[in-house]
């Protein structure tokens, strides 16, 4: 059995992460939006420092970039999992970050042509699980409100065709804690209170 440890949109908050980091696990999974706007990584770096670094897996949400991730996983010897695939005690792991075009012009935003052409990267390999910073659009994983959504619709066709059977995201703070069901994946947006899933 397996443990993982899924958490996201930490947003600079060390001690929301101490709390998540003590929790046993084999491998953790930072969903996006560790700090804001890419300001104070290495600080966050800190709170990992009693786990095995290469247990740690880092997507970049919309407030950091690709290389502000990757630059920073390369110092500290965390795994830069943006548009990568593991396979972790037998279980085929996907992830990719950021969101979707946002207003507020953050550092990691795709267009959903990106999406769609990042995904279609792990079609083959046929991923267990789906990790993306960005939930799937017009679900209740990215209801900010009302007849307001601010997901991918590249993350939800991918997730209908694909069907792998768990997909973890978080961005949309709203929807934090929300688990559907979409067809024969079981998704949850993990936000700030993590998810451990044993598989």
């Amino acid at each position: 059995m397996n443990k993982f440890l899924f958490f996201s949109d930490i947003h600079n908050d060390t001690r929301t992460i101490q709390q998540l980091l003590a929790i046993d696990a084999d491998a953790y999974f930072c969903v996006g939006d560790l700090v804001n706007w890419g300001r104070g990584l290495d600080k966050m770096a800190a709170c990992f420092a009693q786990l095995p670094a290469d247990r740690v897996y880092m997507l970049p949400g919309n407030h950091e970039s690709a290389r502000q991730m990757e630059e920073f996983c390369a110092r500290h010897g965390f795994v830069d999992f943006h548009g990568k695939t593991a396979e972790i005690g037998g279980v085929r792991v996907a992830g990719l970050g950021y969101s979707t075009i946002t207003p507020f012009d953050t550092p990691g935003e795709f267009t959903e042509e990106q999406f769609t052409e990042r995904l279609a990267a792990f079609a083959e390999y046929k991923p267990h699980v789906l990790v993306c910073h960005s939930p799937p659009l017009n679900t209740p994983l990215d209801r900010i409100r009302e007849g307001l959504h601010a997901g991918s619709s590249a993350v939800r066709e991918f997730i209908e065709r694909h069907q792998p059977a768990y997909f973890f995201c978080g961005h949309i703070h709203e929807a934090e804690g929300v688990v559907v069901q979409m067809g024969a994946t079981r998704a949850m947006n993990v936000g700030k209170k993590g998810w451990l899933l044993e598989v």
